[in-house]
């Protein structure tokens, strides 16, 4: 009986073990490497670009799955680790209207289209996540992070750095939808960084 009570402690205890270092394994870092290797995997998806306007669910909504812009890339990786950005961004916004850019000239929310825009996601991740340093040093951009461009002319766009490094291995690569679908290429300092963000809810 004694053996069995000592073995049974043994248990608890490694146990308690497993259980601290799973939850340790989640830590900030951990999530964004999930959430880039998460993000990876659309690659695979075949995505004609289209940004046209759909009527989707909500919450979890997604407009046809062949279908997408920049700003669907950054939705679907989140998804994918549990996170809706499409009900996050549309609560913040249905209580901080004011906050939001009023780009496109709507009185009221729009569960539809208010998570597919940039400028949009930029002011949530400003309010909701944490804003980082914009610079030209690759080293300050890491597996996880959200990156914004001006690509000019008033066009914005958006993408994620993933756990894959340029061919120089001097930097990470990014995955996001530019026109030609849900590609990963190392574009980092292609164009003029605007926003720079980690978000973790």
């Amino acid at each position: 009986m004694r053996f069995d009570g000592i073995a049974m402690k043994k248990k608890i205890v490694l146990l308690f073990f497993l259980v601290l270092g799973s939850v340790n394994a989640f830590s900030q870092n951990s999530f964004y490497n999930i959430l880039a290797d998460s993000t990876v995997t659309l690659i695979a998806d075949h995505v004609i670009y289209d940004p046209s306007y759909f009527s989707i669910a909500y919450p979890n909504g997604d407009i046809p799955k062949g279908k997408g812009v920049c700003t669907d890339v950054i939705v679907r990786a989140y998804r994918k680790i549990g996170i809706d950005l499409q009900k996050e961004v549309h609560e913040d916004m249905k209580y901080n209207f004011s906050k939001y850019p009023k780009n496109w000239g709507l009185k009221t929310t729009d569960k539809n289209i208010d998570h597919r825009r940039v400028p949009n996601l930029m002011k949530f991740f400003e309010r909701k996540g944490e804003v980082k340093t914009i610079s030209r040093n690759p080293t300050d951009y890491l597996p996880g992070d959200i990156v914004c461009w001006n690509l000019g002319g008033g066009t914005t766009h958006i993408g994620i750095v993933v756990n894959e490094k340029s061919g120089d291995n001097t930097r990470y690569m990014i995955v996001h939808n530019i026109g030609a679908g849900q590609v990963i290429q190392d574009c980092l300092f292609d164009y003029k960084i605007i926003g720079h963000y980690r978000y973790k809810k």
